[in-house]
């Protein structure tokens, strides 16, 4: 189906199908926000009044003098003058109260080893940790690097760092030696977490031995801190190695808590180093804490009970923000698996949920197409009741997979937290509250307190039903304060392609109801004969095929055309490929899009490359069909 007035219009395309999802008078009536579109028309009247509000809910060891200081903008500064400290308001204020004795962390691994730890042992272990670095000679500003599978003590080391004044890095447990030593030289780290193993998919990862190797380039780590985790026989350098529990034996469970600067750096995280040198990007204690703890207490609806299920990993933003800080902040119990979904069963995801009894589930989009490949047989053995909430992250999702997470795992009861943001970002910035009506594959409208648009390339916003750059008219508190190193690169990066916006680097659309559409990042846009579509568009129309699992599309140079699109088809199990049902998906994708999608090559494969946090790597792709470097690949999930 096309428009006659616009065939490139691929908005009202899609309008033409949108229905509606309204939460239940449960939800309405149980929220903590209920006036929604009240809310979001008072935060844009005064963001700074709402923020300053959001920033009373947290404990600092002294006022703020200033909301916001924009004398050197962008380099903005938030609630200066005041001191606080991250960890501080994650774990050692809920120590004076009774959530000392509730369980903080769950943890549990594919081999089905399991752990927990209260609050109050948490507490103990991170102090152990930070009294342990104090001893090393660590101090503020010191960085600190950890390269931890999803286990318990990678929560420890960070808050630990933290609570000292430290700097932390984590890098994903995924990453080559040469991408983890190319962090720790850029960070300058002084010490490194590691572990002696960990397990994917049943093997064994060698971590300490991928650990070595980088440190071969590295002159300024002096320790090695080893958390014995796999049962790997390694041989430890007593001039360098020592042992977790051997580290943290015999120090005191008590330890003071540096007082910091709002605007001191809390963290440094680096993007992938795909294209060019990784950016640092650097978190404040102040403003992330303040950003971060608002967005998971209104997004998710937090009432103080919960048990949250993150299955990102924490070597990314979202596994820092809503496994590790977020949860801990609000207060409750967040769960961490180190593990595949589908092992032994494509039923794991849905025994764990069973198990702990977990209320909110946030996860990939990748994730749910994996698990309706397997079918609807597997969530249906088991009690999903105690699911409240439903959440994605990381990519677009198209509204066939929201449609089955929906009905399937939601059992057509729990809204689902659609979520845009950034490692830039820190937090959610254009989502869905419980309350709001839904649309699904949208993420709904900008969090309250956040102004974005949809603009041109000269910075004028584009009209309804027109996609364009999306941008950000106004600072948050937790945005990213600079590139670690390297302030230019931030200005140049962020700030100049549209003068006077944060520049996301994301193509968006906004419907008639002011609802946003995410169509993927600009260097990922299609460009043929002029239109310019979304890959996730074009995925999504192969998706909503009822025998494809899941799609990849790339675009490849055309003389006539500029580009025409190769698609990689997953397909469901017990379907055979065809040349019959590549014409079947060709007239799919022509049918929702126009002819302006043109498919040159359908490709019938059984995996897509992809990170661990669920992002299909398109540019590995590219390179492959193209005969390129495909450059950095550690980052692929095994």
């Amino acid at each position: 189906m096309t428009n006659k007035k616009n065939p490139g219009d691929l908005t009202e395309v899609l309008s033409a199908a949108e229905k509606i999802y309204r939460p239940s008078k449960k939800i309405i009536s149980q929220a903590n926000v209920k006036d929604y579109e009240g809310v979001l028309k008072q935060a844009a009247k005064d963001p700074l009044a709402f923020w300053a509000e959001a920033a009373e809910e947290l404990e600092w060891f002294k006022p703020w003098h200033k909301i916001i200081d924009i004398s050197h903008k962008p380099f903005y500064k938030w609630f200066t003058g005041a001191k606080c400290n991250l960890a501080y308001n994650a774990l050692d204020r809920h120590v004076k109260s009774k959530i000392k004795n509730k369980i903080a962390i769950l943890w549990e691994d594919e081999t089905g080893r399991s752990r927990s730890y209260t609050y109050l042992e948490l507490y103990h272990e991170v102090n152990q940790l930070a009294n342990a670095l104090r001893r090393q000679g660590l101090k503020k500003g010191d960085r600190i690097a950890i390269y931890l599978p999803n286990l318990p003590e990678i929560a420890i080391a960070m808050l630990a760092s933290v609570k000292i004044g430290a700097v932390h890095s984590v890098v994903y447990a995924g990453y080559s030696a040469m991408a983890l030593a190319e962090r720790i030289k850029d960070a300058k780290a002084k010490i490194l977490f590691t572990a002696d193993g960990s397990f994917r998919r049943g093997k064994a990862v060698y971590l300490k031995e991928i650990a070595d190797q980088a440190l071969k380039e590295c002159k300024t780590v002096k320790r090695v801190v080893v958390v014995k985790n796999s049962q790997a026989k390694i041989k430890l350098n007593p001039q360098i190695d020592i042992w977790y529990h051997d580290f943290i034996k015999h120090e005191p469970t008590e330890a003071a808590c540096a007082e910091m600067d709002a605007e001191d750096p809390a963290f440094v995280l680096y993007t992938s180093g795909t294209t060019a040198k990784p950016k640092g990007i650097v978190h404040v204690h102040g403003g992330y804490m303040v950003g971060v703890f608002r967005t998971i207490k209104w997004v998710f609806d937090l009432k103080g009970e919960e048990i949250f299920w993150c299955t990102a990993d924490p070597g990314w933003i979202t596994g820092h923000s809503y496994i590790i800080y977020g949860p801990l902040m609000a207060g409750i119990t967040t769960l961490m698996y180190e593990g595949v979904p589908d092992l032994p069963q494509p039923d794991r995801i849905w025994r764990i949920i069973e198990k702990y009894k977990v209320n909110i589930l946030y996860t990939a989009p990748t994730l749910i197409r994996a698990m309706m490949k397997y079918g609807t047989s597997w969530p249906a053995k088991y009690k999903l009741a105690s699911l409240r909430l439903l959440g994605t992250v990381g990519e677009p999702i198209n509204p066939e997979a929201w449609k089955w997470y929906y009905k399937y795992v939601g059992k057509n009861r729990c809204p689902i937290m659609d979520t845009w943001w950034q490692t830039e970002t820190g937090m959610h910035l254009i989502t869905p509250l419980p309350v709001t009506p839904l649309k699904a594959g949208s993420v709904a409208k900008p969090f309250p307190g956040i102004i974005a648009d949809v603009v041109d390339k000269k910075g004028r916003s584009v009209p309804a039903g027109k996609g364009g750059f999306l941008v950000i008219k106004n600072p948050w508190p937790s945005m990213v304060r600079t590139v670690f190193n390297d302030p230019a690169r931030y200005v140049k990066t962020y700030w100049r392609e549209i003068k006077g916006r944060y520049f996301t680097g994301d193509v968006a659309y906004r419907d008639r109801d002011g609802y946003y559409w995410i169509q993927g990042r600009t260097d990922d846009v299609l460009k043929i004969a002029g239109h310019r579509i979304g890959p996730a568009e074009v995925e999504s129309a192969f998706v909503s095929h009822h025998k494809v699992a899941e799609a990849a599309v790339i675009g490849l140079p055309d003389a006539v055309k500029g580009e025409v699109i190769k698609a990689f088809i997953i397909l469901k199990q017990s379907v055979s490929p065809s040349e019959d049902l590549k014409g079947e998906l060709k007239a799919q994708v022509r049918k929702t899009l126009g002819p302006m999608a043109v498919i040159k090559e359908i490709a019938f494969v059984d995996k897509l490359p992809k990170t661990r946090s669920g992002k299909i790597m398109r540019r590995v792709l590219k390179a492959e069909e193209l005969g390129l470097p495909t450059g950095d690949t550690s980052a692929l999930a095994s």
